[in-house]
């Protein structure tokens, strides 16, 4: 692979495992479509199947090597897609999450379930979807755990790496104590933490390093934000996530872009693309440059989606001197 930087290879290490991924997976929340908790819509609109298929198919062909999704994303749909697709491609590691209760035939997430026996349910399930004999990573995707009921997570995610159905797990969290809860387990390999050019993530990085675990970033693009296509006058539609957004979605206020982060955007976008690079492969320059152990997962409805983020990986990580020249100009408006 041509790149401006030297070693560069476009592949990271998934922590301890050992295992060599490309440097970018992709995510597959938005290929789930509609899904709600109550009233509250938690999907993406404007998925399109055969779009969703042909975009996941683009990017194993462009080298990517790992897919993240959830049993909740589409409650159910997303990992049935993929295992359409990557059914054929063992080569392909796929990452997906438990920790919801979901309804399928409603579309719907119902309650929250962490006991092992339902971690094993929903494993099983997700390996049906998935169309596989084995979950490549298994990743809880519910930061409430006490202590107890980690200790008995991680009794069941190593009982469920031994008998064969799981390679290797993580967890889902921005909160470093309660990673510290499950780091030193064996085969506990990454944590999945929020990280973007807009949002650091320090604590959770500095725990990924004392541990050797790999950092899959979650909404490297800050849920499209960063992909330039949003400006103040945009509307996303109601039944978005994004357009009546949960509490804790911050890059969306009232169904639009929060000015906020739209000014941040502006801030450093001339930094991001000056060589070259769209918006959102500046951004994903960025999280390379940020730390060595970090794989953005942005998520993906269409080819051409896919066929920009994974571009990203021609140019490699940002400069040393633009990344700090970003950090700079975010620092001086107070991000």
């Amino acid at each position: 692979m041509t790149t401006q930087h030297d070693g560069w290879t476009g592949t990271r290490r998934l922590g301890r495992s050992g295992i060599e991924v490309s440097a970018l997976g992709l995510g597959g929340w938005a290929i789930g479509g509609a899904m709600a908790s109550g009233d509250q819509p938690l999907g993406y609109t404007g998925s399109d199947d055969d779009e969703s298929r042909a975009a996941i198919r683009r990017g194993v062909e462009l080298g990517v090597t790992l897919f993240d999704t959830a049993d909740a994303y589409g409650a159910g749909h997303s990992e049935r897609l993929l295992g359409e697709v990557l059914g054929d491609h063992p080569e392909v590691l796929v990452a997906t999450k438990f920790g919801n209760v979901i309804d399928e035939s409603t579309r719907q997430l119902t309650g929250v379930d962490v006991s092992p026996g339902y971690v094993r349910r929903a494993a099983q399930a997700s390996l049906r979807r998935l169309r596989r004999e084995r979950i490549d990573l298994y990743q809880l995707h519910h930061s409430g755990v006490s202590t107890a009921e980690a200790e008995d997570l991680v009794a069941v995610l190593e009982d469920l790496v031994a008998e064969g159905s799981v390679a290797w797990w993580g967890v889902s969290t921005d909160d470093p104590e309660i990673a510290g809860l499950f780091a030193d387990a064996p085969h506990c390999t990454a944590m999945q933490i929020e990280l973007n050019v807009l949002d650091d993530n320090p604590a959770m990085l500095a725990l990924c390093a004392e541990h050797d675990l790999a950092a899959l970033c979650r909404s490297p693009l800050a849920m499209g934000l960063l992909g330039g296509r949003y400006t103040a006058e945009s509307r996303l539609p109601d039944d978005d996530v994004r357009g009546r957004q949960p509490e804790w979605l911050r890059w969306f206020t009232g169904g639009r872009p929060d000015p906020g982060y739209l000014a941040a955007v502006d801030t450093v976008r001339e930094i991001l693309t000056e060589d070259g690079r769209s918006l959102a492969q500046g951004a994903l320059g960025w999280i390379w440059a940020r730390d060595p152990r970090t794989v953005p997962l942005p998520g993906f409805r269409t080819r051409g989606q896919v066929e920009d983020d994974v571009a990203a990986l021609q140019r490699g990580p940002l400069t040393a001197e633009q990344y700090q020249r970003t950090r700079s100009a975010l620092d001086a408006v107070g991000r």
